[in-house]
């Protein structure tokens, strides 16, 4: 069970190369209390030229909806914001969990 106002709200989205975007996010529990700053500075030691991630292999939802053309296209997803949130957990892991599994 969840801290309902201890929740961490991760936001990213996929841009393509005709720049159209699709949003998304995934919801975290926080158990150990993290703060924003802390949790957002250890994400972002973690993105590719602190922006961007893969996100299968952040075990995130691809959120790219049009067919891939392989000139054009490309699998980084873009880091958007964290922030907390009251609404219900998106994922069975936590934040910590989360951040420790993500390289």
């Amino acid at each position: 069970m969840s801290d309902l106002n201890n929740n961490i709200k991760l936001s990213y989205l996929y841009r393509d190369s005709g720049n159209y975007k699709q949003y998304g996010f995934e919801i975290f529990s926080n158990p150990t209390h993290k703060s924003i700053h802390e949790i957002e500075d250890e994400i972002k030691s973690k993105l590719i030229d602190k922006e961007y991630f893969i996100a299968s292999q952040w075990n995130l939802p691809s959120l790219q909806k049009c067919p891939f053309d392989l000139e054009m296209d490309h699998n980084w997803h873009e880091f958007e914001r964290i922030e907390l949130t009251t609404e219900n957990c998106t994922s069975k892991i936590d934040i910590d969990q989360f951040i420790g599994s993500i390289s």
